[in-house]
């Protein structure tokens, strides 16, 4: 019988069946593993002479300097991304007309066009016009790189804040209308703070993603960390080879690191964020014992009654 309605649990027939794909397409994955790696070492990539390259001062310089490039683009890119997209959701919510069609307007060009298409074109657009452009025309390449990641992903987080703004109840912005609160008044310190909060994990997501995107600036010939790699593997010869493979694999393990951090920096957000929805348990109150506590005479006993020259013992 179906244990599930969505799900049925595999019969005889079906385990071995299940059984025999796995083994297959383990002992697959496998050879393919195998053979990469005979290959790689065909090709002397495994060599510890083309490992050796990464004990070079200079190789070690490139790769620092492509890293902190890196940095500097992500860090203004994201930073101007969050301002852009903060400002086109409220735009893009805005009661007057032409504000909101000119935000949607521009949220859905630049979101549908590639983003590589973007950087190239600023690229192109500033060289031509490098004279004249003052301290970008200094550094083309950095900033089509910034403006494009900080134009696209700007975009998407405006998307982003948009649902979150709209995630909240309509019950509290009619009761802070009531209260005789003005729309700006309402966006600022009820809806868009209750947004960022919740969509805090997205937005920080998106973070991952434009911090990925920084390795386009190789195609405008910017030195981050993907064009050092580039360089160093096109330029370095060991043993009559390129090492592409050490390469590769280091810097790609930089990338990974840094997009793990910022994905567990979410995470935490995230299950912070849920803690602090459930409320914080109130322990109980102790006291002393309902044998303990003394209780309360009754109306017409004690000193009064005593005083009257009256023992308790003669009350009926």
């Amino acid at each position: 019988m179906s244990s599930s309605v969505l799900y049925d649990t595999p019969g005889p027939k079906a385990r071995v069946r299940n059984r025999v794909y796995t083994v297959v397409g383990s002992a697959a994955v496998l050879a393919l593993i195998v053979f990469a790696v005979y290959r790689l070492n065909v090709k002397g990539q495994l060599e510890p002479e083309v490992w050796n390259i990464f004990n070079n001062a200079g190789v070690r310089a490139d790769i620092r300097d492509g890293l902190l490039s890196t940095l500097k683009v992500f860090a203004i890119a994201g930073l101007l991304s969050l301002v852009l997209g903060l400002l086109l959701a409220v735009a893009r919510l805005s009661d007057h007309k032409p504000v909101s069609l000119a935000a949607t307007w521009f949220i859905e060009l630049f979101r549908a066009i590639p983003l590589l298409i973007t950087i190239y074109a600023l690229w192109v657009v500033f060289l031509s016009y490098r004279d004249s452009l003052g301290p970008i025309g200094d550094n083309t390449a950095f900033w089509a790189l910034v403006i494009g990641l900080s134009v696209y992903n700007g975009c998407v987080q405006a998307e982003v804040l948009r649902a979150g703004i709209n995630a909240v109840p309509r019950g509290q912005v009619e009761a802070a209308y009531a209260l005789g609160l003005r729309k700006s008044q309402v966006m600022t310190m009820l809806l868009l703070p209750q947004a960022v909060r919740s969509m805090l994990p997205t937005v920080i997501s998106q973070l991952v993603v434009t911090l990925k995107d920084t390795s386009l600036g190789y195609i405008i010939l910017y030195p981050e960390l993907l064009f050092e790699a580039r360089e160093m593997a096109n330029n370095i010869i060991v043993n009559g080879e390129n090492p592409i493979t050490p390469v590769v694999i280091v810097v790609g393990a930089i990338y990974v690191t840094l997009c793990l951090a910022l994905a567990s920096l979410a995470s935490w957000i995230e299950r912070r964020g849920s803690r602090a929805k459930t409320g914080i348990a109130v322990a109980a109150t102790t006291g002393p014992e309902p044998s303990d506590m003394i209780p309360a005479q009754p109306a017409g006993e004690g000193p009064a009654v005593e005083a009257a020259g009256v023992k308790k013992s003669d009350l009926p």
